[in-house]
C-alpha cells in the first residue's frame, strides 16, 4: 500500500512538472513575440517620426501638390493610431489587421509622394531631403527585419501551442487563440529592397 501511494505520488509530481513546463513554454513564447512587437513599435515610431521632416522639406519645393502632402500626413497619423492599438494588445488579431492596412495605405501615399517628388530635380538634390531620404530607408529596412523576428516568434508559438499535447492544455493556461502575423497588403514590395527615391 506504501508503496503505490508513493508510485502515485511520483506520477502526481511528474505530470504536475509536465504540467508546469508547458504553462512556462507558452508564456515565453508569447513573451517572445510582444517583445519582438515591441521592436516593430520602435522602428515604426522611428519612421513616424521621420515623415513630417521629409512633408516639410519638400513643402518649400512642392507648392502645388498641396493634396499628395496631406494625405501623407493623414496616412501616417492613421498609422500611429493602429500602431498604438496593436501595442497595446500585439496579441489582438484586429488591431494587428488594422495596423496592416494602415501600414499599407501609408506606403502608398509615400509612393505617390516619391512619384511626385521625382519631377524636383532641386528637392531631389536638396541636402535635408538626401538625409531624410537616407534615414528613411535605412528604417525601413529595420522594419522589415523586426517584422521577420516577430512573425517567426509568433509562428513559433503558435506551433507550439497547436501542438500535442500543449494544444490540450493552452486553453486551460489562457492561451487560447492564435497570435497573428503582421503582414502589409503589398507583399512584393515588402519582397523587395526598399526604394526611397528623391
Amino acid at each position: 500500500m506504501a508503496i503505490v501511494m508513493l508510485v502515485l505520488l511520483v506520477v502526481i509530481g511528474i505530470v504536475g512538472l509536465y504540467l508546469v513546463g508547458v504553462f512556462n513554454s507558452l508564456v515565453k513564447l508569447r513573451n517572445r513575440y510582444q517583445n519582438g512587437f515591441a521592436q516593430i513599435e520602435v522602428q515604426l515610431k522611428r519612421r513616424y517620426d521621420l515623415i513630417p521632416n521629409l512633408v516639410e522639406t519638400a513643402k518649400a519645393y512642392i507648392k502645388h501638390e498641396r493634396e499628395t502632402l496631406e494625405a501623407v500626413i493623414a496616412a501616417r497619423n492613421t498609422a500611429v493610431k493602429g500602431l498604438s492599438v496593436a501595442a497595446a494588445d500585439p496579441g489582438n488579431a484586429a488591431a494587428i489587421h488594422q495596423l496592416s492596412g494602415a501600414e499599407g495605405n501609408l506606403v502608398g501615399a509615400l509612393g505617390r509622394l516619391n512619384v511626385v517628388m521625382e519631377a524636383y530635380p532641386d528637392l531631389k538634390a536638396n541636402q535635408n531631403m538626401m538625409q531624410v531620404s537616407e534615414e528613411l530607408t535605412s528604417t525601413e529596412n529595420r522594419v522589415a527585419f523586426a517584422r521577420q523576428a516577430f512573425n517567426d516568434q509568433v509562428m513559433e508559438y503558435n506551433t507550439y501551442k497547436q501542438s500535442f499535447p500543449p494544444v490540450v492544455l493552452a486553453g486551460m493556461f489562457g492561451h487560447g487563440a492564435d497570435a497573428t502575423m503582421l503582414e502589409f497588403a503589398d507583399s512584393a514590395a515588402i519582397q523587395a529592397a526598399p526604394k526611397v527615391v528623391f
